[in-house]
């Protein structure tokens, strides 16, 4: 008999297009599997096992759910979290190793393995794929997001880890130049900190310009991939519809914002496909809600269910969707239902989302100081300090350890 499948699992099967994908390090996956199963009663444990198991099976690659991985600086300073003492040891050998390297170039060794070490678990997906999934995304230094060669540079040295990292660079005016750079050169690459039509209309015109170079100077784009990601829930939290709400006399129910972003990402679905992009959508950052007649929905995957998208999504979510999705039934053709008139006519008095939904709201300098952006940066900058901060102590205090091991000899 045939394993009942999850909600995950269902929604997976809206459409051939759609793509879920793991939105943490594939080295915290056992973890998250064990606790999850504990989580269970005792007699519900082994079916739990069975389900996650499909999620990710290592020997038989293509009958798995998960087609690839995205990872950013919080999520990868989780690994190092989820095992502190190897981690530790890690970082002090390779400054052993490397007498002559400052802090800064240890964390970015320390991320680069990290990094490595995950793509090395989808090399599986990879190649029977034909290279066209299994890719993980390794981001280049959020605090450098704004800094168009140090993120080309950084952008080179990740590529070089493995044939399946894909370079995860910030839809700012600086980081549209870089992913056309990349794409020149037949670099897979992720466009992060975006969260408006104008950002992924621009990043798929820079896109398509690289790949066009790439071809006219005979570059291979056998290994390459675009994906243009929508960080949909930051969109919705982050900016300005609470202050504008306020100046505008109008209230903005969470049926109305969450309306918000799901509009604009199946009005960029349409676009890529209506001007011939290569880039495929994606998006994160997914919430659960609204609530809806007493009862909590999942509109980011109901109304988008069959569409040609990557879904990215970190294990709280997805234990969200196998718990409140049990008797949510997803529509392959649901992603097609328009933003009802009324909601859009009350989002279009606000200048936040016209902004939004025009691709031609926003010039690449405003990307830059859009809330979101620098809401998002500022995190995940502060996540990237957290990590180098660790990789510091951990060196520092075994400096210290040997200097007193030095002194009681003497």
């Amino acid at each position: 008999m045939a394993a009942k499948k999850s909600p995950m699992e269902r929604f997976n099967d809206t459409g051939e297009g759609v793509e879920i994908w793991w939105d943490s390090s594939p080295l915290v996956f056992e973890s998250w599997k064990k606790q999850r199963i504990k989580s269970k009663p005792l007699e519900k444990r082994d079916e739990e096992e069975e389900l996650l198991d499909r999620y990710y099976i290592s020997d038989k690659p293509m009958e798995q759910m998960f087609r690839g991985v995205t990872t950013n600086p919080p999520l990868s300073g989780a690994v190092i979290k989820d095992d502190p003492a190897f981690w530790r040891e890690w970082a002090i050998e390779k400054k052993r190793q490397n007498p002559a390297a400052s802090t800064h170039e240890i964390w970015w060794m320390t991320y680069k393995e990290v990094v490595k070490r995950g793509a090395e678990k989808y090399l599986g997906v990879f190649r029977a794929s034909d290279y066209q999934r299994g890719f993980i995304s390794g981001q280049v230094d959020p605090r450098d997001y704004e800094n168009e060669e140090a993120m080309k540079k950084q952008a080179l040295e990740l590529a070089s880890l493995s044939n399946n990292v894909m370079i995860k660079i910030p839809g700012t005016e600086q980081g549209v130049k870089v992913l056309r750079f990349l794409t020149s050169r037949g670099i897979a690459t992720n466009c992060t900190l975006a969260y408006v039509l104008p950002q992924f209309a621009t990043v798929a015109q820079a896109v398509k310009e690289g790949m066009e170079e790439a071809q006219r100077n005979g570059v291979d784009l056998t290994l390459w991939r675009s994906v243009i990601t929508s960080m949909t829930g930051r969109y919705e939290a982050q900016g300005n519809f609470q202050k504008e709400s306020g100046e505008l006399g109008i209230e903005l129910s969470e049926t109305d914002i969450r309306w918000s972003s799901i509009a604009m990402f199946q009005k960029a679905i349409n676009y890529m496909e209506e001007n011939g992009y290569p880039s495929k959508m994606l998006i994160c950052s997914m919430r659960n809600g609204p609530v809806v007649d007493g009862k909590t929905r999942l509109w980011h995957f109901e109304k988008l269910a069959g569409a040609n998208a990557v879904f990215t999504c970190p294990p709280k979510y997805i234990t969200q969707v196998d718990e409140i999705g049990v008797d949510i039934e997803f529509d392959k053709d649901g992603w097609k239902e328009p933003i009802p008139e009324d909601v859009l006519e009350k989002l279009m008095k606000f200048q936040y989302f016209r902004e939004a939904y025009d691709p031609r709201g926003l010039e690449p300098p405003q990307f830059n100081t859009h809330p979101a952006t620098i809401e998002t940066a500022k995190q995940f900058s502060a996540a990237t300090d957290e990590m180098e901060n660790f990789v510091a102590d951990s060196i520092n205090n075994a400096r210290i350890k040997s200097r007193a091991a030095t002194t009681v000899s003497l």
